[in-house]
């Protein structure tokens, strides 16, 4: 079992084992390039992924906590991190045993403010799920709580006794280790670290806040109330609490339990699309989606009456990792969309650099060779057919699309993370319940919709854009007699940013040319001095470093 590690020395753990292995990194990633040694440095670089990968696993399992999280949290950024480290990572899972039931009873007594025996009529003391972050059981209603819910089965989710200090202290730690990351130019050029784990703060506040996973759940349900495809559990709100949470029990077949659901005369392959659809509603229609879709929190209900309404309802639980798509996004999330159902790769960019995820300088016509590649080699492909090519191929295009997709200069917001996330869940479960499925079966005809209502708005996006159009055009004269006038006063400020900058870069360049043939100079005339005057020539090689550091680091900016 692991050891419980909490405050100041839980503090102590993950800041020594974050700095230990970012100078790990600094040494063989940036200072052993820079002075020539790269191929040295590359030699072992992939081991030392994978080494410091399960070295965090063992790290994260041992604190549970946050840092399980983390290590999940990582698995996912594909856009900032090697792929060694997050394949790793990507089986990570709250491996940390259960806290006894005395102490769930005695913590969730003392949130309630009432023994169980006046609220729950029983209680099954074997926990259903056991997270780093809480725990569920199953709990029958007292008469009158029923009563006033409209539901005896429930579930009753509840934190790990003192899981608030333990994140405020996982917290503190990473910001400080943001805080170091920021300052590593090769890492701040990629990623905005501590932007990063702000985000990720934000989520995790939110998960250990069963107040605002309650909300979550009645916005769901509110947003389906007249869909009848969709079913989500009711909450029992005078039982739940920020620490403790009571929801409806609507546990019934599991979405990928192919056998049960024949067995209920269930088709698995129905099942796939209207999922698919459910989802692709979430995501480009509402702008608020379940995050986290994995099989243990997707259900399928069968009617109580097959007679009335639909045989069966896809039932939705645990909401604590919602996700939200801002109108701006969801529009370029519909282009984006509708680029892929045309197999259109340099749509697909062009709509990914409208979002706001390519930072200046990345090279989209790569990007652009290798999504059309994808599209005429893999492009409207099933699943059953991919699996039966050649693994070679995909090793060969993982790699070429890897290499290619790390070396551009891109950051995945948290919404787009929390967006990736969900379609990659959403299309391995459609999958698994169809060996044939083929996403474009439904990406298409959804697509084909979007795109009618889009251009349904195309009258009226055409009348804004001549509104700002006259609105530049009522002001281009008083803005073009400002320029006249500044051009015969000559006062008309001319800046060529571009110019300017190569223009430092050479003379950078140069500095640090300088320092190096400075530094090979010192330190072969004290190699040579060193045989016959041992004092000079130590002095002159410590001298040596003075250009080495100069060349390294002064001469940057």
């Amino acid at each position: 079992m692991p050891k419980t590690v909490t405050g100041r020395a839980r503090y102590r753990r993950i800041i020594r084992f974050a700095a230990w292995n970012i100078a790990v990194t600094w040494w063989f990633d940036f200072f052993l390039p820079r002075i020539g040694l790269s191929k040295l440095a590359a030699r072992n670089r992939s081991a030392r992924m994978i080494h410091f990968a399960r070295r965090f696993r063992a790290l994260a399992i041992e604190l549970g906590g946050l840092m399980i999280k983390v290590g999940q949290y990582m698995s996912s950024r594909l856009d900032v991190l090697p792929p060694e480290l997050t394949k790793e990572l990507e089986g990570l899972q709250d491996e940390v045993p259960a806290v006894s039931f005395d102490e769930i009873r005695e913590f969730a007594q003392a949130e309630l403010g009432v023994p169980f025996e006046r609220v729950f009529a029983g209680i099954d003391e074997t926990p259903v799920a056991a997270a780093s972050l809480g725990q569920v059981y199953r709990v029958r209603l007292s008469d009158a709580d029923a009563a006033e819910a409209g539901f005896g089965a429930a579930v009753m989710k509840v934190q790990r006794p003192g899981i608030d200090a333990i994140v405020a202290v996982d917290l503190q730690a990473l910001r400080r280790i943001a805080k170091w990351l920021a300052r590593l130019r090769a890492v701040s050029r990629r990623a905005d670290v501590p932007a990063l784990i702000e985000a990720f703060a934000a989520t995790s506040l939110e998960e250990i806040d069963y107040l605002h996973e309650a909300a979550n759940a009645e916005r769901f349900a509110a947003m389906f109330e007249d869909d009848d495809r969709v079913k989500v559990p009711a909450v029992a709100w005078e039982r739940t609490t920020k620490r403790v949470l009571t929801l409806e029990d609507v546990t019934a077949i599991k979405i990928i339990d192919k056998a049960a659901l024949q067995a209920a005369g269930i088709d698995p392959s129905e099942v796939a699309i209207h999922f698919a659809e459910v989802m692709y509603d979430q995501l480009f229609e509402h702008g608020f989606f379940h995050a986290d879709p994995h099989p243990g929190n997707i259900f399928v209900t069968p009617a109580a009456d097959p007679s009335v309404g639909p045989p069966w309802q896809l039932t939705f639980v645990d909401f604590g990792m919602m996700g939200q798509v801002p109108p701006s996004l969801r529009g370029n999330l519909r282009k984006l969309l509708i680029a892929a159902a045309a197999r259109d790769g340099k749509g697909i960019v062009e709509a990914i650099q409208r979002a706001g995820v390519l930072l200046p300088g990345a090279d989209t016509r790569e990007l652009v060779k290798v999504m059309t590649h994808v599209f005429d080699r893999f492009g409207g492909m099933g699943f059953a057919e991919l699996r039966d090519l050649d693994p070679r191929e995909f090793v060969d295009f993982a790699n070429e699309f890897g290499d290619i997709l790390f070396s551009q200069p891109f950051q995945l917001p948290e919404d787009f993370l929390l967006i990736g996330r969900a379609m990659s869940l959403t299309s391995g479960l459609c999958s698994s319940l169809n060996p044939e499925y083929n996403i474009w079966d439904s990406v298409e005809p959804y697509a084909q919709r979007l795109l009618r209502s889009e251009s349904g708005n195309l009258v009226a996006d055409v009348a804004k854009q001549a509104a700002q159009v006259a609105g530049i055009a009522w002001k281009l004269p008083a803005r073009v007699d400002v320029l006249l006038t500044q051009l015969e006063d000559g006062t008309l400020p001319i800046y060529v940013p571009k110019v300017e900058a190569t223009v430092e870069r050479v003379e950078r360049l140069v500095k640090r040319v300088l320092g190096g043939v400075l530094f090979a100079a010192l330190i072969i005339a004290g190699a040579i001095l060193y045989r016959t005057t041992p004092g000079w020539g130590t002095a002159l090689m410590v001298a040596s470093g003075i250009p080495l550091l100069y060349a390294l680091f002064g001469a940057r900016r």
